[in-house]
């Protein structure tokens, strides 16, 4: 059985979302970040890097949230979660889940953890406050890719629908939320109507507002 490690709201959302979408038996196993579990010597032995989220599927020990979708979508193609191998389209979710991994989601360790990139402590509100103009811009890029399309590939469905979805949420509390622009505010609403990511929030507790 596959064995998803989270914590509530934590890049484990994407995957735990894509579980519950494509309908597999799971067990979702709690890394309490409270307790700094993420840091014990058992954890690090699953990820060197101390972070969230892990999937355990019987040998294969996986870390990374995007390398996780992507062998999800691949090992569950019957759920539809991303285009068929060597497609355009699938050329075009491969873009996606790397911009979104490699840009608004880096950036955000800045914003939420803006100690780690300074050596003077009195230089993290500047810190903080570079990446939330850059999470703007890039979030002003995705809305206008976006424009009026359904999801991100157009009028398919797709796990980067979701990862986007996460990456807003994670933007709730920033001075101008992504929420903010209608085209990512529409799309969020989207995914959030959906039965399997209402059944991956209540598992994981998050309440509203979601996002």
């Amino acid at each position: 059985m596959l064995a998803l490690y989270y914590y509530p709201g934590n890049a484990s959302l994407l995957p735990h979302m894509m579980l519950r979408e494509i309908g597999a038996e799971f067990e979702l196993r709690l890394v309490d970040r409270g307790q700094n579990v993420q840091k014990s010597a058992e954890y690090l032995r699953l990820n060197p890097n101390g972070r969230i989220p892990v999937l355990v599927d019987g040998d294969l020990v996986l870390f990374e949230t995007a390398a996780v979708a992507l062998h999800l979508a691949d090992k569950f193609p019957q759920a539809g979660l991303a285009p068929a191998v060597g497609t355009a389209e699938r050329a075009e979710f491969y873009k996606w889940m790397v911009h979104l991994t490699n840009t608004p989601q880096a950036e955000y360790r800045a914003w939420f953890y803006p100690h780690e990139h300074v050596s003077d402590e009195a230089a993290a509100p500047a810190v903080k406050q570079a990446a939330n103009e850059r999470l703007n811009r890039m979030f002003d890029v995705i809305s206008e890719q976006l424009g009026d399309r359904t999801w991100l590939l157009g009028d398919r469905f797709s796990a980067a629908d979701l990862f986007l979805f996460m990456l807003i949420r994670w933007g709730r509390g920033m001075p101008r939320p992504p929420r903010s622009l209608p085209n990512l505010n529409a799309l969020a609403e989207r995914v959030l109507a959906r039965p399997a990511v209402q059944q991956a929030l209540e598992a994981e507790g998050i309440k509203a507002p979601v996002f």
